[in-house]
């Protein structure tokens, strides 16, 4: 089994042409690179690979000169250069290194190649997600890998940076990651973009007294403070290939052949309804994804989309987060489910009522109807009484779904327990609540409309003139309007709330948390369930508390969504579109609305948004779910999505959108907003 390194060299980098070949302690920065990679464990070669435009002929001749291997193959097609040089050099196995990091770790390269060559994966990497620090970028795969790339690859983008191919069909390759086991150090920059970085490392490795290694260096800017780092960007490594272009996905064929074989043994193909086949155009839309980074996504097709469902809004920093990805895998060499409580309980529970106001006593559990329906049976049995009013959505429950249309199964006497109520609607509370006696008012502290002066301070007053209990859902709110959720951005706080979704960035955790006189009865009620004090879902919990907390990651949500909000406002009025599609909401959860036309019902209209939306590359569904990884570059191909897919739409409006759509138009699963 023959292991190649191809180091991937050029002359001609945009921010510092010619870096390769610039000194660095007096010797070249692809010597460097050469003499480390000719030290990672059982290689048997080394191959510069550079381009065969006359502006590397400096690097061929370099290699001339000093003896090392060089291949020369196509400036724009790097994924044929390499195939071709691998396939000229016999490898089995491909380590692909770049040629501006000289400080590449052989011992962390190691670990990359030992997986592939241990069958583990045909492709491997340190940088899904990053947790080195950059410069220390390597990735190994196999010859069998790279040649399917190389035959398969048709997109500009999979060519020009090689593996993106492999790793963006996770369906169809073996894809593993080394991460780093001291959390932080991807926040280090040790690749050389530009002649600031290159005199950055110089100053380094003029000051390393032990050696050159990850360790020594960290130890290095330690103890050397004196030592400024550059004002550069952190290189975004693989993600240099994420496409800011329009990028047209009309290949669904293995995610219809995965529906229909999961529709054989799972009711609907999936477990949540809104993440089924029913709530996306037919055959024009992708039925499961692979793996996320970011604010991306891939689905089992090699389809990458920037995600604006963002998992129904558990992912508030993002996919593979690493400080969250820490903090699991720290824990889970502890344990996940424990016979007894852990202190990682007691935490956060101190950490939620430090941050939200109504949280005096905290239970756990795993998803929003947990909790909602724990809050209705403790004020159930807090009042005795067992009517409740229901103003949003509040999960899959009997007490609730008996309110919707949905109510299939659900017996008449526990329908006619639930009322509901419109959104910013007072005076039908009062009615209701002073005529009858309600255990609670259950309630979205805001949706798709921003509440009247007064309306949520006087639900409140109401519910304590008549002994009723207030509950706030935050389920969506929490952790987005504020740290202490919707109730802390409103100063009104309720007697109960419901917190979930982005508590745990993704990992499946709840909290009901209450004033101490009302979940005292949380001792007498039944709430019990052997996963609430499930350790992973803690410690991620803890983990992004803290990451939101200290990254400034609310404000980003609010000044993000509300320049995405004004510009897509923007754009609607352009294209005369204002009675038809609509944004409201608040910025950090902006919700699209789509309206009748007389030629086209909005059912239409946003079967075909949706659709179109996603053929460029954009998998939304009505809202704008937008995580603290949605950055600069997404906002571009999302306005431009935007405008491009509205432009279609004032156009076909007319003559009936109808007649564009390649499904059937979807429906709504029952109206709550």
């Amino acid at each position: 089994m023959k292991k190649v390194i191809i180091i991937q060299a050029r002359m001609g980098a945009s921010r510092f042409p010619g870096k390769v070949l610039e000194l660095l302690k007096g010797k070249e920065l692809l010597r460097w690179v050469v003499e480390r990679s000719l030290a990672i464990p059982t290689i048997d070669q080394v191959v510069v690979a550079t381009s065969d435009s006359p502006s590397d002929d400096k690097i061929n001749d370099f290699c001339t000169i000093n003896k090392m291997e060089c291949f020369r193959g196509s400036e724009t097609d790097v994924l044929s250069r390499f195939y071709k040089a691998a396939e000229q050099y016999n490898a089995d196995i491909i380590i692909r290194i770049t040629a501006d990091c000289p400080l590449l770790d052989p011992h962390i390269a190691g670990q990359v190649l030992r997986l592939v060559s241990s069958r583990s994966a045909d492709y491997a990497s340190n940088v899904l997600p990053p947790t080195w620090p950059d410069g220390l970028d390597c990735e190994a795969f196999t010859m069998a890998a790279l040649e399917n790339a190389y035959k398969n690859a048709m997109r500009n983008s999979d060519r020009e940076h090689v593996t993106p191919y492999i790793r963006n069909n996770q369906h169809l390759f073996k894809v593993r990651n080394v991460s780093s086991s001291v959390p932080g150090l991807q926040a280090h920059r040790w690749t050389v973009d530009t002649p600031e970085d290159l005199a950055y490392l110089e100053q380094i490795l003029s000051q390393s007294k032990s050696g050159f290694t990850t360790w020594d260096i960290l130890d290095t800017i330690e103890l050397n403070p004196q030592i400024k780092r550059p004002s550069s960007e952190r290189n975004e490594g693989f993600s240099k290939s994420l496409k800011e272009e329009t990028t047209h996905c009309v290949n669904f064929k293995n995610s219809q052949a995965l529906l229909k074989q999961a529709s054989n043994t799972i009711p609907l193909g999936a477990q949540t309804f809104s993440k089924s086949y029913i709530q996306f155009p037919e055959n024009t839309s992708p039925m499961f994804l692979t793996h996320g980074l970011g604010a991306r996504v891939w689905d089992v097709d090699g389809n990458e989309y920037i995600d604006l469902i963002s998992g129904l809004m558990p992912v508030v920093l993002g996919y593979n987060d690493p400080d969250i990805n820490h903090a699991i895998q720290n824990q889970l060499t502890k344990g996940i489910s424990f016979s007894l409580s852990t202190e990682l309980e007691i935490q956060l529970a101190e950490k939620l009522c430090s941050i939200i106001p109504s949280a005096e006593k905290v239970r756990f559990a795993k998803n929003g109807t947990d909790v909602t329906s724990a809050a209705i049976r403790l004020a159930r049995a807090y009042t005795g009484r067992d009517k409740v009013i229901v103003c949003g959505y509040h999960g899959w429950q009997d007490w609730y779904i008996g309110s919707t249309t949905r109510n299939k199964g659900v017996p008449k006497t526990v329908c006619d327990l639930t009322t509901s109520v419109p959104y910013n609607d007072l005076d039908i509370i009062k009615k209701l609540i002073s005529t009858e006696a309600y255990a609670s008012i259950i309630m979205e502290p805001c949706n798709s409309q921003e509440p009247l002066p007064g309306y949520l301070q006087g639900i409140k007053d109401v519910c304590e003139k008549y002994g009723a209990i207030l509950i706030f859902d935050e389920i969506v709110t929490g952790f987005r309007f504020s740290l202490g959720g919707a109730q802390r951005y409103f100063g009104v706080t309720p007697h109960l709330s419901c917190f979930g979704k982005a508590m745990g960035n993704g990992m499946p955790i709840s909290a009901i948390v209450g004033q101490n006189h009302v979940m005292k009865e949380m001792e007498e009620i039944f709430f019990s369930g052997t996963f609430g004090g499930e350790t992973l879902s803690l410690a991620a919990s803890l983990a992004t508390i803290k990451k939101i907390e200290n990254e400034n990651v609310i404000n980003h949500l609010w000044s993000y969504g509300a320049d995405m909000g004004r510009k897509i406002d923007q754009i609607i009025l352009e294209k005369g579109l204002g009675g038809i599609v609509k944004l409201s909401g608040y910025a950090p959860w902006k919700i699209v609305q789509f309206f009748d036309h007389p030629h086209s019902t909005s059912f239409e209209i946003k079967t075909f948004f949706i659709q179109e939306m996603i053929r460029r590359g954009v998998l939304i569904n009505s809202s704008l779910n937008i995580s603290f990884s949605h950055g600069e570059l997404e906002k571009h191909a999302l306005l431009k999505s935007f405008e491009e897919v509205l432009a279609l739409i004032g156009g076909y409006l007319n003559k009936g959108i109808n007649q564009h759509l390649q499904s059937p138009s979807i429906r709504p699963l029952f109206k709550v907003r």
